[in-house]
């Protein structure tokens, strides 16, 4: 039986300002938002109460994204400019780059 994913949803303590953070990182625009809800188009961001974002290197971490970008240097630049943070651990060596977003969430930007 096939299914359609329509939606990745990211805990978090704060939706409005993670929301906030990958809308800017990502060129998109809130399509719903309530209290504890927040979602651009696919990607979704719900508020756990007493959450905690993962530890890197971890490996109770459940899940990453992988963005690509034309400039990766540049790229890490802005982001750490809208509040993601470079772990020290850092396995893809000159391949890609693993940041965290202001919660805790781990993410990679790659080039291409």
């Amino acid at each position: 039986m096939p299914a359609e994913l329509t939606t990745i949803v990211l805990d978090c303590a704060d939706p409005a300002a993670l929301a906030a953070f990958y809308a800017k990182a990502l060129g998109r625009e809130v399509t719903y938002q309530d209290e504890d809800t927040v979602q651009l188009g696919n990607l979704g961001f719900q508020r756990v109460a007493g959450y905690r974002g993962p530890g890197w290197p971890d490996d109770a971490k459940h899940a990453h994204l992988d963005l690509r970008v034309t400039d990766l240097d540049r790229a890490v630049r802005e982001f750490e400019a809208l509040g993601a943070t470079k772990p020290g651990f850092q396995p893809g060596g000159t391949g890609w780059v693993v940041l965290a977003d202001p919660e805790g969430h781990l993410f990679c930007l790659i080039p291409g």
